[in-house]
């Protein structure tokens, strides 16, 4: 018969007490641990977990009002409260421990004992502590899996061949548990890849942590991702399970991991290699169950050649990689992204029955769009709030002022190069405002519309 998978302590100053218990329960669970002097309770809990602790309610001799059984009680909850106490009594003890029941403790046993009822106690027991610890685990993640869940978009648009090459990656690694790394520029949706690989896994059922390690500070880094004890620091006014616990049975995602300083990259390293965390201000280590996915925009293979990023890390967390391309790599999808946030803000700001034409989508394609998605995103989203007429030309996108056509600086004598290259850096200037480029261009504002018509712009 297999054993129960859970750790357990009995403390009584009773010698044929604990022998007689850890006889019994090493039978059927994983983890028995002894202790005749209550005084060496916080260094148990101070090297490990326990998810039932059994308490006798008096140690000295001569005592017996239950006052001892109390206090370590309490000091037992005020270390872990998640730990589920059962007290030992003698018969006449019951009025006491129906009272500490009162203040925390989640029952009793009589001795002697009968088995069946002793067993039946401490199962009960372990299901309570299974049920504290998912209330612990929801009401940390609640946050974060309301964020979670109000996401905008919910599937990837696009049907380019460079966007079919990433799907492809997508469906060939959700179902493992293997570390995916995900790269690419600012912009062109890597959390989307990431949200989609979970989407698609096995754990798509349990809670996605996306933690931002650029934007942690680094002095706040070990109690974020780790955790903390209760004291453990001046403002650590409980205990605190780290992104990780949180994310545990889950999927956590690490974006900016190109940003972690040396030192916070050799912290993380070690939970990676050994799924172990330990809260700051305790010696234990917790055991964490999740599937980890990376991303950047850094070049990280450059960043270890300059000693900026541990090679170690790098190995450990490019099992698979997947890039994501650039907008300007994937122009074909651009009518499809623009149908998608038309529709989506059109419903917003209840403005509907836009057109756009051909000419107008050609324009957009020649963009180099530099913030990529994002910037397209928000490109069309102004276009809907600020336009009065219901088609919507190039110059509607253009307006918001940092859609800036790049143009690479060359030295030519090209009369259409120079003159394309100064009606840019008049739009520029003047933040896509057509009446002011025109005036700093010497030219109406109708000249200035034909050939921005000539030069494709």
């Amino acid at each position: 018969m297999s054993k129960t998978q859970a750790s357990i302590l009995i403390i009584d100053d009773n010698q044929d007490i604990l022998t007689t218990a850890r006889m019994f329960l090493k039978q059927l669970f994983t983890h028995v641990q002894v202790e005749k002097d209550p005084d060496n309770i916080p260094m148990h809990l101070s090297t490990a977990t326990y998810d039932i602790i059994l308490l006798d309610m008096n140690f000295k001799k001569g005592r017996n009002n239950g006052e001892e059984g109390i206090y370590w009680l309490n000091r037992i909850l005020e270390i872990d409260p998640g730990t589920v106490v059962i007290f030992i009594t003698a018969y006449g003890g019951v009025d006491l421990a129906v009272q500490a029941m009162k203040v925390g403790a989640f029952d009793f046993i009589v001795k002697p004992w009968k088995n069946d009822k002793f067993l039946g106690t401490i199962l009960s027991g372990l299901q309570h502590r299974k049920s504290k610890l998912e209330i612990e685990k929801l009401r940390t993640t609640q946050q974060k899996l309301t964020q979670d869940i109000n996401q905008p978009f919910e599937h990837f648009i696009g049907q380019s061949l460079a966007m079919q090459k990433v799907f492809g990656m997508i469906e060939k690694v959700a179902k493992t548990d293997a570390d995916v790394l995900i790269l690419g520029e600012n912009g062109t949706g890597k959390e989307m890849v990431a949200r989609e690989i979970h989407r698609q896994s096995l754990r798509k059922d349990e809670v996605f942590i996306n933690v931002d390690l650029g934007a942690i500070h680094e002095n706040l880094f070990e109690s974020e991702l780790f955790g903390h004890v209760k004291a453990a620091f001046t403002d650590a006014r409980e205990n605190k399970p780290g992104r990780f616990e949180a994310a545990s049975g889950g999927t956590i995602f690490l974006d900016e991991i190109g940003n972690l300083s040396l030192p916070l990259q050799v912290k993380l390293l070690s939970v990676l290699q050994n799924r172990k965390v330990t809260r700051i201000g305790s010696n234990k280590e917790i055991p964490v169950d999740v599937r980890l996915l990376y991303a950047t925009n850094m070049p990280l293979y450059e960043m270890v050649q300059q000693n900026k990023f541990r090679e170690d890390l790098l190995y450990r967390i490019n099992m698979v990689e997947i890039r994501v391309p650039p907008l300007r790599e994937r122009v074909n999808d651009i009518p499809l992204l623009l149908d998608y946030f038309l529709s989506i803000y059109s419903r917003k700001y209840k403005k509907t029955g836009f057109k756009i034409l051909q000419s107008t989508i050609t324009k957009l394609k020649k963009y180099t769009w530099p913030g990529n998605i994002r910037e397209f995103q928000h490109a069309v989203e102004r276009a809907v709030i600020l336009s009065d007429d219901k088609t919507l030309h190039f110059t509607d996108f253009a307006s918001r002022g940092n859609i800036n056509q790049t143009v690479e600086i060359k030295d030519t004598f090209n009369l259409d190069e120079v003159e394309k290259r100064y009606i840019l850096k008049a739009i520029n200037k003047n933040n896509g405002n057509i009446t002011h480029a025109a005036k700093d261009l010497g030219i109406t504002r109708t000249a200035l519309y034909r050939r921005l018509e000539k030069h494709g712009l």
